[in-house]
Formats: C-alpha cells, structure tokens, sequence
C-alpha cells in the first residue's frame, strides 16, 4: 500500500516523508518545485529522500486537475493521503491572491476529488493553519472557537479547505482528518518564516524588522513535534460520526501549548548565533495576529500528541543546521 505526500518537497512535508519512510511506508511524493521561495533548497530537501528504499517523486501541480486524477490508474495502490501542499504565507496573499485560491482551494478540491476516487483509500490527512482563528482574542485558541473572522485570504483559504473538508465528508463518508499547524520552526525551515529571517539578518549583520514594537506572542511549535502528529492523526482515521454532524472529519490543533513573547525568541536566536540583533521596530503588519496559544487537549487526548521541544532547544538546532547549510 502506498501513502501518497503532496507537498513532499516542503518544510513539513519532507519530514514527514522521512518519518514514514524510516517506518517502512511506500510514499509516492509529489511537489510543482515552484518558486515561492529559492527551488534549490525544495530541491536539497529532495535530494535527502530520494534514492530511499519505498520513495518516488512525481512532479505535479496539485491545482492540475487531470494530472492529479492520473494517479488512480498510475498508483492504484494509495490508499492514504497526506496532503501538505500548499500557497504558504499569510503577507504574501496580500500581494499575489490568486496564487492562493487556485493551489488552496482549486488544489485542496482536485485532492478531495482523487481521495473519493480511489477505490482503497482508508484517510486523508491535511494541513490547515492556526491563522483560521483570525480576529477570535480569547486564548488559548480551542477546535470549538468560532472561526469565521478571517484576517488574510490565507488564513480564508485555509478555513474554505476545511469546510470542503467536511462536505466530502458528508457526501461521500471519507475519512478526513485536518490539522491546524501552530507557527512550525526547524532545520530545512522556510526562508519567509521568523527564525530563518532572524537568523540570516543576524547572522550577516543586517537589521531585523520587528512588528508591533514587539509585544506578539507566537506558539512557537519544533518540526520533530509536528510530524509526530500528522503521523499518529494519519494512524487514526476517524470513524462514521466522530465529528461534527455526524460525518468523519476531524479537525486538530497542533501547537507547543507555550506560548512564547516575540523578544524571547529573538533574545533566543541572538544567543544561538553569538551576536545581538540591530532591530527595526515596526508597526502590526496587515493580515497578522498579536498572538496565538493551541490548546491541544483533543490532540493529546486522542493522538497522544505531546509536545517536548522548548525554543531553547529547538532554536540552537535550527541555527547550527543553517551555519552548516550555508556553510559558515
């Protein structure tokens, strides 16, 4: 039986590739490669899986409707999804919108359509985002808020895949499983996200642009942690009535449960790399958030998710992967 991976050239989704590959999965990975941020490192990442016993990689928009549909008679044998691809980046949907709408809900359709279609498909599971919970102040951000004050065409995106989520759900009785990811940090990060910025400013002496003056508080959530969880929600399929009206779709927040004030993370970057920042303060950017804090008692609860990395322990190993990828 084979998993398929979407997204497997990403941040998260190629550890989870490597995760499931270590337990003896067959994972058929696809990614479009497309430049959003610098192909080269989607292609390092990529270079780490293949060649892996269990591993192929196919190059395939997810928002390509009849190359997505090909895979029923080109890979009969998926019978689970991971779908983590994604138009990542809640700034940038506010300069390039589209791109959001045709890979995050256009996408997110051809994956439900293709997980209905497969004659042996046992779960699918997806990536949605903690930026769901838009304008909602009460903390910490629980799966029974409201969720309907989006503040980026991200974050709407995101909440649009887990309504269609539901739909198929409903209609079709497929086991969905979507996953709210909290602010995900680690080696092979993204190069839009604050520990890599931080760290490369840092790092080659260049100032560092800090928004609201600082006063943000971010759930600050290690990439082992997050992948512990996509695996053990993909393990547990959700059955007929598990979740809200009575269809099997479940949704999860994955997060540290610890929220962490913007200046301590950058105090424990500055540590890591030996050298203190040159700060810009900056007003609250458009689309953001001041803070964010998971509760996950329906993930621990049900998932034996547990989070165990603090920043203080995850930053430093961030940093020495960059030192070591940029080669200084």
């Amino acid at each position: 039986m084979t998993i398929l991976l979407t997204g497997v050239a990403g941040f998260i989704g190629s550890h989870v590739a490597a995760m499931l590959l270590d337990r003896g999965e067959e994972v058929l990975g696809i990614d479009d490669l497309n430049s959003y941020y610098d192909p080269a490192l989607k292609a390092a990442r990529l270079a780490q899986l293949e060649g892996r016993r269990g591993f192929t990689f196919r190059r395939i928009d997810i928002a390509d409707r009849e190359a997505v549909q090909d895979l029923i008679g080109h890979s009969p044998a998926i019978d689970r999804i991971v779908h983590l691809a994604a138009q990542a980046g809640v700034r940038y949907s506010l300069e390039a919108p589209h791109s959001y709408t045709r890979t995050n809900v256009e996408g997110h359709l051809c994956l439900l359509e293709l997980a209905r279609h497969l004659p042996g498909l046992t779960h699918m599971v997806y990536a949605s985002s903690s930026s769901v919970y838009g304008g909602n102040h009460h903390l910490p951000f629980s799966e029974a808020d409201r969720v309907d004050t989006p503040l980026s065409l991200y974050a709407a995106t995101k909440r649009a895949g887990e309504l269609m989520a539901h739909t198929y759900a409903h209609l079709y009785r497929l086991p969905l499983t979507g996953l709210r990811f909290f602010t995900v940090y680690g080696p092979w990060g993204r190069p839009d996200m604050s520990a890599w910025l931080f760290t490369d400013a840092i790092l080659t002496g260049r100032p560092i642009r800090v928004f609201n003056q600082g006063r943000m508080q971010r759930d600050f959530t290690y990439i082992d942690d997050i992948v512990s969880g996509v695996i053990a929600a993909l393990d547990l399929p959700p059955p007929d009535g598990a979740g809200e009206g009575g269809v099997p779709h479940r949704v999860f927040n994955l997060g540290n449960n610890a929220p962490v004030a913007l200046e301590d993370f950058i105090r424990t970057i500055e540590r890591a790399c030996g050298r203190e920042a040159v700060k810009v303060l900056e007003p609250m950017q458009p689309g953001d958030v001041q803070a964010t804090y998971a509760e996950i008692g329906p993930a621990r609860q049900l998932l034996g998710f547990e989070p165990r990395t603090p920043i203080s322990e995850g930053i430093p190993r961030f940093v020495e992967w960059f030192r070591a990828y940029h080669g200084n």
